[in-house]
């Protein structure tokens, strides 16, 4: 994790090492933010019932149809200021972020006031779940390897929901996401196929460094006593 001094390509804090390609980037859906991340439909929801509500009991109380309903409107302009923040932060955080794919990394720029950035090396990722929806947007839930921790808190809402113990980075609310998890599916299996071949090549080199061990008959050659020739013509006892 690193704050973002000068991007020379942006989402990434800094220039790309050599041998490592930028495959993909992206930005989140201010709408799919909005709808699933923020909750604005749940939101809505609830002024719709409370203002139902009170125009209910306000009949209830033997109040005209009109003065009913003009009691319930009286939410509306609290409700229009309340959905009004919700998405202009979902404005503001799908601005301010950026989901990048290179062929060794996922980096995640974010943050509406400190912009900052998480590397997260293909090694360090265990596994990537795609969800899609409808609209075919959808998001991509990364698992990660190794004693690493990321704090919830700092890292939403780019975390899968619920998931505090064992916190999950996301690439979320992408417009296209079945483009997005094609490329990181085929990076991944690059890198791990490339990975095990250097695996394989380190084990092969330290097995050629290692000394051959001595053959069987060597040893016994070396640890038998060499047995002094015997006299022609003497006899088998005299040997004894």
């Amino acid at each position: 994790m690193c704050e973002i001094e000068i991007e020379e390509i942006p989402g990434l804090p800094g220039k790309l090492p050599e041998g490592e390609r930028l495959l993909w980037q992206g930005r989140p859906s201010w709408q799919s933010l909005a709808r699933r991340c923020f909750k604005l439909r749940w939101v809505a929801a609830y002024f719709a019932v409370f203002g139902s509500w009170w125009s209910i009991s306000a009949f209830s109380d033997n109040a005209t149809l009109g003065a009913a309903l003009l009691e319930g409107l009286m939410l509306l302009p609290i409700a229009a200021l309340a959905l009004g923040l919700l998405c202009g932060l979902a404005w503001l955080t799908a601005r301010t972020t950026i989901y990048s794919i290179t062929s060794r990394r996922v980096a995640i720029r974010f943050g509406i006031a400190l912009p900052m950035t998480i590397n997260l090396p293909f090694s360090r990722i265990g596994s990537a779940d795609l969800k899609s929806y409808d609209d075919a947007s959808g998001d991509i839930m990364l698992s990660l390897l190794g004693r690493d921790r990321l704090a919830y808190l700092h890292l939403w809402p780019h975390a899968r929901p619920w998931c505090f113990t064992r916190v999950q980075p996301m690439l979320r609310g992408l417009p296209q996401v079945q483009e997005a998890g094609r490329i990181l599916a085929d990076a991944l299996a690059v890198a791990v196929a490339e990975r095990q071949a250097a695996e394989r090549m380190a084990a092969s080199e330290t097995t050629a460094c290692e000394p051959a061990p001595p053959r069987a008959g060597r040893i016994r050659k070396a640890s038998a006593r060499r047995q002094p020739a015997l006299p022609a013509g003497l006899p088998v006892a005299a040997a004894e």
